[in-house]
């Protein structure tokens, strides 16, 4: 599905969230990540806000400068769904009544990584003039 800019035609709007762990933590990240977050994603995709939610990884090594252990590609149903308020602390509650162990596990799960940072993305037509 190609990614499409911010806008206000309903056109699904696609966002990368990377994430960089520090050195050996990389393994841990994704456990915690497969736990506790991604059923969240899940259940927004379920909902209809998000229409696919998908992880990747480099294949090899790269600078340190560049490097990146895991990409997450959130297709939203649209811009608004992606920027309007939504309630995720519900959910949060709803999937997780053990608050005080979810929070312990998402403080561990930021605590480990080195960088994390959102890339909104646009399609380049490059087929148009």
């Amino acid at each position: 599905m190609p990614a499409q800019t911010a806008d206000t035609s309903g056109k699904p709007f696609v966002v990368e969230y990377y994430y960089k762990a520090k050195w050996g933590n990389a393994d841990e990240f994704l456990q915690l990540f497969k736990k506790n977050h991604y059923p969240l994603l899940k259940k927004q995709v379920e909902m209809g806000r998000m229409l696919k939610v998908w992880m990747d990884q480099p294949r090899y090594h790269t600078t340190e400068d560049g490097r990146w252990d895991y990409r997450v590609t959130i297709v939203f149903k649209n811009s608004a769904a992606a920027n309007e308020p939504f309630d995720e602390d519900a959910l949060k509650k709803q999937l997780y009544p053990d608050q005080a162990t979810y929070q312990r596990e998402e403080q561990r799960r930021f605590a480990i990584l080195d960088g994390h940072w959102d890339v909104p993305i646009r399609s380049v037509d490059l087929e148009g003039k």
